[in-house]
């Protein structure tokens, strides 16, 4: 008899202790839901029973990633992996973990073991093409981005991730390719066609890229960047309507982007219409005071109005900012010559020789004894 109910108790431990895969199937169908909290609930209550059950573990780490709970992802990983460290995909989602921390370096040691124990996990390449990318190892990541596409299945965003590196490394004729396949893939995707447009543009494809502008604005119009994107490519094929009517779009989306402000101001500058130069010069300082080439661009303009004493402001303030800019002192130069100060002027010549300036030697010549 003693044996037996030994043999009883022990049975019990092992009927109570373990997770059901009833809890582990509705775990899984919470996460696939996006329903992380009813997925770390549910697992939460079943880990009592069993602490150290490997595949409840897994889910609830990814429940708390989910939920942002990185910390804890990690560490229902790292319990998991202890109870079975041949878990490639554990690996994998603590190396995302990680990465999601900031922590790149220990997400590719994470990878890096995934791999070894599955080498044909696609979604482990990717990843860890992200962190290297991240690191700036883009030979790497295109490496990894590349052995995900081999592995299957195709994908937008492997492409899209690839696309991007490729363009980064200065191949934009293949980022392109990337990008194109992506949008077979993802033909919704506003941003592929964005960045497919920002490929065409680096290449001299204006007319192209314009077109991947005008799809990405259709299928997202309510991105400033995009809108400062065609802008740019239509202000180099010399539609400056269109492009300075793009650019107050993009302000109107987005008041708060000197660069905006600063661009818009350049095509009217080049119009000839200086006031609203200045004033979108003016704007662009008030976002940002410590851009020197703000105030550079507002003393030219400022300067074809003949008002040199504000011109004269502008220019000394570039200096204060940055004071090794050769141009900068020989158009402050120029500013002093058209109001008779020619000993200033000489001074700001000859510091523009010494920076460098060729321009500066021959007015040197012309007005300086």
């Amino acid at each position: 008899m003693r044996v037996s109910f030994t043999f009883l108790t022990v049975l019990l431990a092992v009927v109570f202790s373990s997770v059901t895969a009833q809890d582990l199937s509705q775990a899984e169908q919470f996460l696939q839901a996006g329903d992380f909290r009813k997925a770390n609930t549910l697992l939460s209550q079943a880990l009592k029973t069993n602490p150290q059950d490997k595949h409840a573990l897994f889910l609830r780490g990814r429940a708390r990633a989910g939920l942002g709970d990185f910390y804890g992802a990690i560490s229902d990983f790292t319990h998991s992996l202890e109870a079975d460290s041949t878990q490639a995909e554990v690996y994998n989602q603590r190396g995302l973990a990680k990465v999601n921390l900031g922590d790149d370096e220990g997400g590719i040691e994470d990878f890096d073991k995934a791999i070894k124990l599955n080498s044909r996990l696609s979604t482990a390449y990717t990843n860890r093409g992200l962190a290297k990318y991240n690191i700036e190892d883009l030979q790497g990541a295109y490496f990894d981005f590349s052995r995900a596409l081999e592995l299957g299945p195709a994908d937008a965003d492997a492409y899209f991730n690839r696309g991007v590196v490729k363009a980064e490394l200065g191949e934009f004729v293949s980022a392109i390719d990337d990008y194109s396949k992506a949008i077979e893939l993802e033909k919704n995707d506003a941003t592929l066609y964005n960045y497919r447009g920002i490929a065409h543009y680096s290449v001299g494809n204006l007319e192209q890229a314009i077109a991947d502008y005008n799809e990405a604005i259709r299928l997202d119009p309510e991105d400033p960047i995009k809108y400062e994107n065609r802008a740019l490519a239509n202000s180099d094929l010399d539609n400056f309507e269109d492009a300075i009517a793009d650019f107050t779009k993009s302000i109107e989306l987005n008041d708060e982007d000197p660069e905006t402000y600063y661009l818009r101001g350049v095509i009217y500058f080049y119009l000839e219409d200086y006031d609203n130069a200045i004033a979108d010069f003016t704007e662009a300082i008030a976002l940002d005071d410590t851009n020197p080439v703000y105030y550079d661009n507002r003393a030219l303009s400022r300067a074809e109005k003949q008002d040199y004493t504000g011109a004269l402001e502008d220019y000394s303030q570039s200096i204060a900012l940055y004071p090794n800019d050769p141009e900068t002192y020989y158009q402050r130069a120029l500013v002093k010559i058209s109001m008779n100060n020619k000993y200033d002027a000489c001074l700001d010549l000859k510091r523009a020789e010494e920076l460098g300036s060729e321009e500066a030697r021959a007015q040197i010549r012309k007005h300086c004894k």
